[in-house]
């Protein structure tokens, strides 16, 4: 049986000419505000001296990441499994597969996840964590 695109994602390979990080070895973390909300920290400040942080992120269905400000992040979501809508600066935008978004710093923006959840690459810049 062949894997969903989420499932090649959650067991993908980092590679970089330093190292090689195995996904399935990153453990999911809960949001620490939002439920239903799960993230694996593919790269983080530490590894970018705080230039970026790089994220796989899985919204259960019909959870949210509710209405939120980055203050100093730009952040940009790429959809790779699952549907829903972001709420970017006031504006409705589908998310389904192949969809990217970009929210500056300091715009208001949340996720909303549909019935079968959202799956996503977020990115940050600088680094969230």
């Amino acid at each position: 049986m062949e894997k969903s695109v989420f499932e090649s994602f959650n067991e993908g390979v980092l590679r970089l000419p330093s190292k090689e990080t195995s996904f399935a070895e990153i453990a999911w973390s809960k949001h620490p505000v939002f439920e239903g909300v799960e993230l694996k920290h593919i790269i983080t400040s530490k590894d970018t001296g705080g230039a970026f942080s790089y994220h796989l992120v899985r919204i259960a269905p019909n959870k949210s990441i509710k209405n939120h400000i980055h203050e100093t992040q730009l952040e940009t979501h790429e959809v790779i499994a699952g549907n829903g809508e972001c709420i970017n600066c006031g504006a409705k935008l589908k998310y389904e597969p192949g969809v990217i978004s970009i929210m500056p710093a300091k715009v208001q923006h949340e996720v909303n996840a549909g019935a079968e959840g959202l799956y996503m690459f977020a990115k940050f810049f600088p680094a969230l964590c």
